[in-house]
């Protein structure tokens, strides 16, 4: 039986995948402190989620996260699903980054130090980009 997924998806497909699995499993149980915070930021930078209830926001992250980073995990899934859900995923992030004040030095894309956990999650975009993009192509070579 032929897995759906390349030798050179591998590394990256571990990588990622354990690190997103790992926050996920981290909000499985946090404080309302917590939630607050992390669903503050989200409704600040995609206001539709302030109509999401605190508790349900944070569960609702930690389960996307665990998905895809199982996702990423598991070999049956093929790479260009794994890729759109991590390429779908990191844009997401980087739009907090973009969005969010003091996160970048003014008029720059640079990040300040507080905004450097969100902008190194481009490296993300980038591989979920190539993901899709190595699939898509791979009839060509």
């Amino acid at each position: 039986m032929r897995l759906p997924i390349e030798l050179r998806h591998v590394a990256p497909r571990l990588a990622m995948g354990a690190f997103i699995l790992s926050s996920g499993l981290s909000k499985r149980v946090v404080d309302e402190e917590t939630a607050a915070q992390l669903h503050g930021m989200a409704k600040n930078t995609y206001p539709f989620l302030g109509r999401v209830p605190t508790a349900t926001f944070a569960r609702l992250l930690s389960a996307g996260e665990i998905t895809l980073g199982s996702a990423l995990l598991l070999p049956v899934v093929p790479t260009v699903v794994a890729g759109a859900g991590l390429a779908a995923f990191s844009s997401a992030l980087l739009g907090l980054y973009l969005r969010t004040p003091g996160m970048r030095e003014e008029g720059s894309l640079r990040p300040t130090q507080q905004g450097t956990p969100l902008a190194k999650d481009v490296w993300m975009l980038g591989v979920g980009i190539g993901f899709v993009v190595d699939e898509m192509t791979r009839g060509r070579r």
